[in-house]
């Protein structure tokens, strides 16, 4: 699907050696800037993916989180699943804890200007881990110009020791955008490999609204433009964001209400409408539930309250499906063997494309794109009632992903100084 770079094209030599004389005493020390947000699920879900690869694949390697936002229970999340996990809270504690500073899966280079003044004030190496880096719908993200990269950015990720992108858009505009990192690749998104779980929690909800385990499908609603005005202090509101949301609501949702029409009367699941974003319940209330039949009504439940990855992640688990308009719940479910479908719109960054990236491109649908609308119904029916042919899929996608992830930690572990095997 891309071509290999071998492993001798990775961290510079001086690089190397400065390092490997640094840890030739004791363990390598990594730092994982990472934790944008406590509202989404998926920007919680990329802490503990990649933490959890670390551990599984560079149990060697001494970890530290530098998170951004680990409140509201996530930090509590966190230790749970990784009771012995370090965390710093400023810059001066990170360049004392670590010779290597990783920045995680985000939108965008998220954390730059920690990288450069990482690069500046330490000199010590740094690298970039499955981030989208083309063009998105929010003019704001000032690192990203007309689908290319400005002067500030090439630099700063062509001084990396790798750079991994998650969606294979991203990749072509990197490259061709004159990035020299050693290492230019495709990368998985961290959270496919997020593990964390809240089972009780799960199981007392889905017992509470009579859902029995493989007899629902999730589902997620998605406004163009995420209202964080509602649940964020000091958001301001945004007019033409707000209208936008408006203007677009019922085509986006249509679709989705559509597929759960299909599958209430032609299966006998059950459908559960959740929230991947702290903005959505209400959104999944309006646009999903309300306007449903009253015979399909009777057969959906809506989670009104947020949740946090853990409780999601062990819900997904136990559903047999998911259909989404939102990316981060479809990569829980992939990265954990449940299939799902992405829906998605011109306002959000090209991540959804990592869907064709991993082979399921035909689970992958663009809302602007009529022809594309009109294979969902058919496409959510299928996957529901094939589930031999539907878990085929999920393998080979879940191959495809984990191969990833095992070059990625490969070209990690040289960055450290880590020999081969």
């Amino acid at each position: 699907m891309y071509r290999r770079r071998f492993l001798t094209a990775t961290v510079a030599s001086p690089m190397l050696a400065a390092l490997a004389a640094a840890t030739k005493s004791r363990r390598p020390r990594l730092v994982l800037r990472s934790s944008w947000q406590t509202v989404n699920i998926g920007d919680i879900g990329h802490t503990p993916g990649v933490l959890a690869l670390l551990e599984r694949h560079l149990p060697e390697v001494e970890v530290t989180l530098w998170p951004m936002d680990v409140r509201n229970g996530v930090e509590e999340l966190l230790r749970r699943r990784f009771p012995g996990l370090r965390i710093v809270r400023t810059k001066e504690a990170a360049y004392a804890a670590g010779d290597f500073l990783l920045h995680g899966s985000g939108p965008y280079l998220t954390a730059h200007r920690d990288v450069a003044a990482w690069r500046k004030e330490t000199g010590k190496p740094y690298g970039v881990y499955g981030i989208t880096m083309a063009a998105a719908g929010d003019p704001g993200l000032r690192i990203m110009r007309n689908n290319g990269l400005d002067d500030y950015t090439r630099e700063l990720l062509s001084g990396a020791s790798f750079v991994f992108l998650r969606d294979g858009v991203s990749l072509e505009v990197v490259r061709r955008g004159g990035v020299t990192a050693p290492v230019v690749e495709f990368g998985p998104d961290g959270a496919f490999a997020a593990d964390v779980r809240n089972d009780s929690a799960a199981t007392s909800f889905l017992a509470a609204h009579g859902l029995a385990e493989g007899r629902f499908v999730c589902v997620i609603p998605n406004l163009r433009n995420a209202p964080y005005w509602k649940v964020k202090p000091n958001y301001p509101f945004d007019e033409a964001k707000h209208r936008r949301n408006e203007e677009m609501k019922e085509h986006d949702h249509a679709p989705l209400r559509a597929a759960m029409i299909a599958i209430a009367r032609q299966t006998p699941l059950k459908l559960l409408v959740v929230p991947e974003d702290s903005t959505q319940m209400e959104t999944g209330r309006e646009l999903l539930v309300d306007p449903l039949p009253a015979d399909v009504r009777s057969k959906v439940v809506w989670r009104e309250k947020f949740w946090l990855t853990d409780e999601a992640l062990s819900t997904y688990v136990r559903s047999a499906g998911l259909v989404s308009n939102e990316m981060h719940s479809p990569i829980l479910c992939l990265g954990n063997g449940i299939p799902a479908i992405v829906c998605r719109f011109v306002e959000q960054t090209t991540k959804g494309f990592m869907w064709r990236d991993i082979g399921l491109g035909d689970w992958l649908f663009d809302l602007d794109r009529p022809e594309e609308v009109a294979r969902l119904v058919p496409t959510a029916l299928a996957m529901v009632t094939d589930p031999a042919a539907t878990q085929a899929r999920v393998a080979a996608a879940r191959r495809v992903v984990q191969a990833r992830q095992q070059r990625t930690m490969e070209v990690l572990a040289r960055a450290l100084g880590i020999p081969p095997g």
